[in-house]
């Protein structure tokens, strides 16, 4: 189904049965979105940062190795059989860079992609090919028989999320609506204040606030078998790290931002993360939690130190590592934006860099 056959679709699901709840909206484009193409590098619509540089990969990698490696010397029991889950591992390139680190200190017990898009699968099994991989479509069918080592980048922004913003008569859920041939968002007509916290709801008129369900009922059930099975958890992605007010709702096509609602199923529809969230959900589930900058966590684990060991190696790569170490770090472009979440699960060590 071509892009322009998809938004009819959805234009006449509108039609038939009225405005849908903007994260219904949310979901339906993004899932023809991915079904349908690869949309990662130069010639697709965004670049993550594995496809920046290997240095990423070989730090998230890093990081797991480590906790693994300390858990296997403290006798922590499973810890040498731990599995590794990556969830949306896009071309599949960060898995390779962080399973080449973490083979080093023996291999783990298995690869297992949380991946939905058939296109992205095929692309994931070509990069990681000689690896036994197991896809799943969700975290439902991870193992259940050994630790997990958990890794994710850009996954969490590509949920849908509900918006609900304060009206001069309360309380209303963000639909959206179609007219003269276009998506339209709109304050829907039910009232929404029950939804609300408590401590929100005197916020001023025309106030917009985010929650994503979807995130949230997938970090539950992440946090849960880690601290049931052991393991670690690494999350990487755009957002806050303090509860946020205003729509986050953005979209990305041919590497530019456009309109979310001007290109249904044509452009990748993404919002900011809200990481205080996601650390209440999974220390509710009994993990340690703990979060940081993209910057600050790189740099701490030897990021800049690696550029350079690469640079002397190869000279002619230079400027492309400075390049890509500053793309990663700085505090100007990806360095604050991306933010961290990390956890372990109780009798795990606590990871490098969060260490006290």
């Amino acid at each position: 189904m071509s892009g322009t056959e998809f938004a009819a679709k959805l234009a006449r699901t509108i039609g038939h049965l009225g405005p849908m709840p903007l994260a219904q909206f949310m979901a339906e484009s993004n899932a023809h979105y991915y079904a349908s193409r690869d949309p990662l590098g130069t010639t697709g619509d965004f670049t993550t940062a594995p496809e920046i540089s290997q240095m990423f990969g070989e730090m998230a990698g890093g990081w797991l190795a480590d906790i693994r490696a300390r858990a296997m010397a403290a006798g922590v029991p499973g810890a040498a059989d731990a599995a590794y889950v990556e969830l949306g591992p896009g071309r599949g390139t960060l898995a390779k860079d962080a399973l080449r680190v973490l083979d080093r200190a023996g291999p783990v017990s298995g690869v297992h992609l949380v991946e939905g898009s058939p296109v992205l699968r095929g692309a994931q099994e070509k990069t990681l090919a000689g690896r036994e991989v197991v896809f799943h479509d969700d975290t439902g069918s991870l193992p259940e028989d050994r630790p997990l080592l958990v890794l994710a980048n850009e996954f969490f922004d590509a949920l849908p999320i509900r918006q609900l913003v304060k009206t001069g008569e309360g309380w209303r859920e963000i639909v959206v609506g179609h007219a003269s041939g276009a998506f339209h968002p709109v304050p829907g007509d039910r009232p929404m204040d029950a939804a609300v916290p408590e401590s929100r709801r005197d916020l001023p008129e025309e106030t917009i606030i985010e929650a994503c369900p979807a995130a949230s009922a997938i970090m539950a059930d992440l946090a849960a078998r880690i601290e049931k099975q052991g393991g670690a958890i690494l999350c990487f992605d755009y957002g806050h790290l303090k509860p946020f007010t205003g729509s986050s709702l953005q979209a990305v096509r041919a590497h530019e931002k456009v309109d979310p609602f001007a290109h249904a199923g044509e452009a990748d529809l993404t919002a900011h993360v809200d990481f205080s969230a996601l650390a209440d959900t999974a220390k509710a589930q009994g993990i340690a939690i703990a979060m940081a900058t993209q910057g600050e966590f790189l740099l701490a684990l030897g990021i800049a130190q690696r550029a350079s060991m690469l640079a002397k190696a190869n000279p002619a790569q230079a400027k492309s590592l400075g390049e890509a170490l500053d793309r990663l770090v700085s505090p100007t472009r990806m360095g604050s934006l991306f933010k961290v979440l990390a956890g372990h699960s109780t009798g795990w060590p606590q990871g490098a860099y969060f260490t006290a």
